[in-house]
C-alpha cells in the first residue's frame, strides 16, 4: 500500500494525474470557502472568501524572499566547502 503511494508521488509517469488531483483539491477548497458562514468575522477582510489562502500564500512568498535576501545579501550563506 505505502509503495503505491510513494510511487504515485515520486514517479514522473504520474505527473499529469498528480497535477489534476491537486487542481481538483484546490477547486474543492475554494468552493468550500464560499460555503463557510462569516457572521463571526471581526474585520472586513475576514469576511472575504479566500482571504486566508491569499494571506497564507503572500506570507509564504515573503518568507522565502526575506530568507533568500538574508542568506545572500546578509552574509549568512557560506560556500559549500566552508567547513572543509
Amino acid at each position: 500500500m505505502i509503495r503505491r503511494v510513494v510511487d504515485f508521488f515520486g514517479e514522473a509517469r504520474y505527473a499529469e494525474q498528480r497535477r489534476r488531483l491537486f487542481y481538483l483539491a484546490l477547486v474543492l477548497i475554494v468552493i468550500a470557502d464560499f460555503l463557510v458562514p462569516r457572521e463571526h468575522a471581526e474585520y472586513l477582510w475576514d469576511r472575504l472568501p479566500g482571504w486566508s489562502a491569499v494571506y497564507g500564500f503572500l506570507s509564504c512568498v515573503l518568507l522565502v524572499f526575506v530568507s533568500k535576501f538574508l542568506g545572500h545579501q546578509g552574509g549568512l550563506m557560506r560556500r559549500e566547502d566552508f567547513y572543509d
